[in-house]
């Protein structure tokens, strides 16, 4: 008779029947094969139309943003030719207006510009409506750069729609003379969205003068980056080979009528306990010891086994000067004060747990790492 594993059951009873208290659960989906028999087909239709919807409004917000930008480049062009104003102009308006907006990148000079710039090449309202607008703004930019010629332009901004092109893919179809070889017949121009698959649909997700615009920057480029770190971080602890067992990730905790989402969770097979990672892009909060805290009893109530040791935290928050990596025990529940609590969490680590657990120094390098390859790759423009 097949031995069975301990662990391995211990960690599936964690996975498919957490406990449940009152008002506080790990809730956990029921198997595909209790579903109904058109559940897939529901899920699907469904999962399409919330990539679609959001393309949509992602697109939505994209053509006001262009069409504001076309029109304060409308204001500058005919204030130059009535009353010649001049770079010094420009370079005043970008200041005032950056003080005024100071989270919005495309008010910069050379964006200005650009504005005038587009606003020249597209003199009929209309036309950028119901083309330029349905493009990303560093499309129109390449657009402005690569072509004089406003039959060619209006060609290559229909077919990149059409397409869903990334910016890269547009100039080299543009290098490549695309238009000569395909013809320039125009036809109307589709109702239709870019392919959410596309390229283009992607970098309109990643445009950051359209979250500039909208003023949802600051929290999507925080939260791009806390998800880089769990990606790596994930990877780190598995790929030690120190026990670390893969439970879950973003794993949903009902208290009340509240949602929280661990970011990681672990089961250490040599430690026996669980191991729970929340990773911050911000500097250190002391709210994050409360929340860290209120995760551990959590697990602890509702998924630890009899016999597993107490839960441990690990918490990894990137501030503007300086990387903080801190281990935490659920029994570091008393209000203390943030220098405290740097030192006593790593010191109240026992001896035998500390040989099991990544230095605070090795997760420390790890997270240097993700960030010099987020400076390498940038921002994707």
């Amino acid at each position: 008779m097949k031995r069975k594993d301990p662990i391995s059951e211990k960690l599936a009873v964690a996975r498919e029947l957490p406990r449940a208290r009152e008002g506080a659960a790990f809730p956990a989906a029921p198997p595909y094969a209790d579903m109904p028999t058109d559940y897939l087909s529901v899920l699907n239709d469904i999962k399409e139309r919330i990539r679609q919807e959001r393309l949509r409004v992602a697109l939505a917000a994209n053509a006001a943003m262009v069409l504001l930008y076309w029109d304060i480049g409308r204001v500058i062009l005919e204030r130059q030719e009535r009353e010649g104003w001049g770079a010094k102009v420009i370079d005043r308006l970008s200041a005032d207006l950056r003080r005024e907006f100071p989270d919005m990148q495309g008010l910069s000079p050379r964006n200005l510009k650009y504005m005038r710039a587009f606003a020249a090449a597209w003199p009929d309202r209309q036309i950028v409506q119901q083309v330029a607008a349905q493009i990303p703004w560093f499309h129109n930019c390449v657009l402005l750069d690569k072509l004089d010629d406003p039959a060619v332009r209006l060609w290559y901004a229909r077919k990149a729609c059409e397409e869903g092109w990334s910016r890269n893919m547009l100039v080299l179809q543009i290098e490549r003379r695309l238009h000569e070889r395909q013809g320039q017949a125009v036809t109307n121009f589709p109702a239709t969205l870019p392919p959410a698959d596309s390229d283009m649909a992607a970098q309109v997700f990643k445009d950051p003068y359209l979250f500039d615009f909208l003023g949802t920057a600051d929290p999507r480029r925080e939260r791009e980056v806390e998800q880089a770190l769990v990606d790596h971080i994930q990877r780190f602890l598995l790929e030690m080979g120190a026990g670390f067992a893969f439970v879950g990730r973003q794993v949903l905790l009902e208290l009340g009528d509240r949602d929280f989402y661990l970011d990681l969770l672990f089961y250490h097979l040599k430690l026996r306990c669980f191991v729970v990672v929340e990773l911050k892009a911000g500097p250190f909060d002391p709210a994050y010891v409360g929340q860290m805290n209120l995760y551990l009893s959590a697990v602890d109530d509702l998924m630890r086994h009899p016999d597993d040791k107490p839960t441990i935290g690990l918490l990894l928050c990137k501030g503007k000067d300086r990387l903080v990596v801190e281990y935490a025990l659920r029994d570091v529940h008393k209000p203390i004060g943030v220098a405290e609590w740097e030192t006593r969490l790593v010191d109240s680590l026992p001896e035998p747990l500390k040989g099991s657990l990544p230095t605070v120094e090795e997760l420390e390098a790890e997270m240097r790492l993700v960030e010099s390859e987020r400076k390498e790759v940038g921002d994707g423009r």
